[in-house]
């Protein structure tokens, strides 16, 4: 699966979270907004993403790998910011703990449609 199929998994996940997380909301539409920010979310993970693994490696393994889900929501919460700041349209993340649930979110998610639709 290339980049538009992984960017279309990442909206539906965005939707989900969107749908499921009190604190975070669709800015721009109910639609654009989650396509937006799956966008964001996506170029992100394919530039900053590793890096930040790297950097951030000491604590994921002194944390048995739970530090991961705070860099996907410290990205959730660069993503958030970027398209709203870009694009005008995108989600509204009310605190660290929404983000840090909806990071949790659009990961199941995006792994249960991911494996659904074929991805590897």
């Amino acid at each position: 699966m290339g980049f538009v199929g992984r960017w279309f998994v990442t909206a539906i996940a965005c939707a989900a979270a969107i749908w499921i997380v009190p604190g975070i909301e669709a800015v721009g539409g109910s639609w654009a907004g989650p396509i937006m920010c799956a966008l964001s979310l996506a170029l992100l993970n394919a530039t900053i993403k590793p890096v930040l693994q790297v950097l951030a490696l000491p604590f994921t393994v002194a944390t048995l790998g739970i530090f991961y889900v705070v860099v996907n929501a410290l990205l959730l919460e660069l993503a958030s910011s970027l398209s709203l700041g870009i694009f005008g349209a995108g989600v509204a993340i009310e605190s660290f703990g929404s983000a840090l649930l909806g990071a949790v979110i659009i990961s199941l998610v995006s792994m249960l449609v991911g494996g659904a639709v074929g991805d590897d």
